[in-house]
């Protein structure tokens, strides 16, 4: 038997000591999810063993079959799992507060500071090394998610759906989902292994863990709809408070497969339809994001915050922003609260139903397709000024610089393996180069 194998018990875990080990972990998570949930594997199974390797990765797959950040989802399942509904609000908390707050500075710096050309040049080189950033993820999803031939068809329909037919991102996602329970009934083969652990505990109650259940959703779906109450009372479901809640709400049940997998939707529909920033800005953005702590997913907060900075009225631009950022960041992860509080007490038994792995399953390798559009539609705007009346861009128009600084991003990715912050660092500062060079 292992140390893995032996948790401490959780009552012998402080509160105090949760908090200061989530605060650490808050502020140390770089790197994406992968990095973050390597983290706290580190800091709570292996060196602290306050939660053993089954359960530890047993909560990992509950998170994965729940849309939202998987490691922030992690990380409050941890706090609930060592002092309940007060622990999971904390470590929860906890892991999205330094990130949010780091965010929030950038973006009001970002708005200081736009139009200045030393700040367009410096971006210039950010926006070229997110496209790196992005077929770094596409490669890494692939790899896990793309074991099938199946699965790989699934892949290039999503692409095709998103990019040339122009689907909705919900309906695929619906779409792979249903998909993968149908083909588990009559090929299971096709999907690869589905995960079934053993149900290893004699479940509570059913009829009590249902009630307490039913109280948690209605309870935490108040507490989701309190800020969108509050607006409609107060300034009215035309203002633009109203869009943004109501925008990310609906993001916040579709995100499957990490924020990598709505970005190009969250884009197009930001960009194109409800006008709240630019392309460039979207690209802009990610790159703040991937430059934080905490998830990914935060680079909601940076358009929520322009989205309200640009439509201010009737507070001021920097207020306004502000209340955007606040209510993006409530209305997306007060669902993860949701989901893992209603969800916990019943992982052994969701771990064991075969159609909604097989769901997860198709959904996940759809999400390699969804982020391959993410990854031509970043392409197509940062590399090339124009698009041309067909939707293909304008040759004369291309970037050489934007192209030169995404090939020094990808050696540095994938021929060298120097981290993202480093990554996206050295692109900065190569943008500023270039971009005091060209002037």
């Amino acid at each position: 038997m292992t140390s893995h194998d032996i948790a401490t018990s959780p009552s012998a875990v402080t509160f105090g000591e949760l908090l200061r080990v989530f605060t650490r972990v808050g502020f140390l998570s770089f790197g994406g999810p992968a990095g973050q949930i390597a983290l706290m594997h580190r800091e709570i199974v292996d060196e602290r063993g306050w939660v053993e390797e089954g359960a530890f990765l047993r909560a990992l797959n509950l998170c994965h079959l729940l849309p939202g950040p998987e490691a922030q989802q992690l990380a409050t399942w941890i706090g609930w799992r060592l002092h309940g509904v007060r622990g999971g609000l904390a470590a929860g908390m906890l892991f999205v507060i330094p990130g949010a707050a780091v965010m929030l500075g950038l973006s009001l710096l970002y708005v200081a500071a736009a139009g200045l050309g030393w700040f367009a040049a410096l971006f210039l080189g950010i926006k070229a090394a997110v496209l790196a950033v992005v077929a770094q993820a596409l490669i890494r999803v692939g790899e896990r998610a793309l074991g099938t031939r199946f699965k790989l068809a699934l892949a290039a329909l999503a692409f095709v759906a998103l990019s040339l037919l122009h689907a909705p991102f919900p309906l695929v996602i619906l779409a792979a989902a249903a998909t993968g329970a149908l083909v588990h009934a009559w090929r299971p083969d096709w999907l690869g292994k589905l995960k079934a652990p053993p149900l290893e505990t004699a479940p509570a109650s059913r009829r009590r863990v249902a009630a307490a259940t039913l109280g948690t959703i209605a309870a935490w779906l108040a507490i989701w709809a309190a800020p969108m109450a509050l607006i409609a009372v107060t300034l009215g479901t035309g203002h633009v408070l109203w869009d943004i809640g109501a925008f990310f709400s609906k993001l916040a049940v579709v995100t499957f497969g990490g924020a990598y997998a709505v970005l190009a939707y969250m884009a197009q529909q930001a960009v194109e339809n409800l006008h709240w920033l630019r392309v460039g800005e979207m690209a802009d953005g990610l790159g703040l994001a991937e430059s934080t702590p905490g998830p990914l997913i935060m680079v909601t907060q940076f358009v929520g915050f322009l989205a309200a900075f640009r439509d201010p009225a009737p507070f001021t631009p920097v207020m306004a922003g502000v209340l955007g950022a606040g209510l993006t960041t409530w209305v997306t992860f007060a669902p993860c609260f949701l989901w893992i509080f209603a969800c916990a007490p019943w992982m052994d038994r969701l771990e064991r139903v075969p159609r909604l792995q097989a769901a997860l399953a198709a959904i996940t390798a759809a999400v390699v397709g969804v982020i391959a559009n993410l990854a031509l539609w970043f392409a197509l705007h940062v590399l090339f000024a124009r698009m041309l009346p067909s939707g293909l861009p304008d040759p004369a128009s291309f970037d050489w610089r934007a192209g030169l600084i995404a090939i020094g991003a990808a050696l540095l990715l994938f021929r060298f393996n120097r981290g993202v912050l480093l990554t996206l660092a050295l692109a900065a500062l190569a943008g500023l180069g270039l971009g005091l060079l060209h002037s």
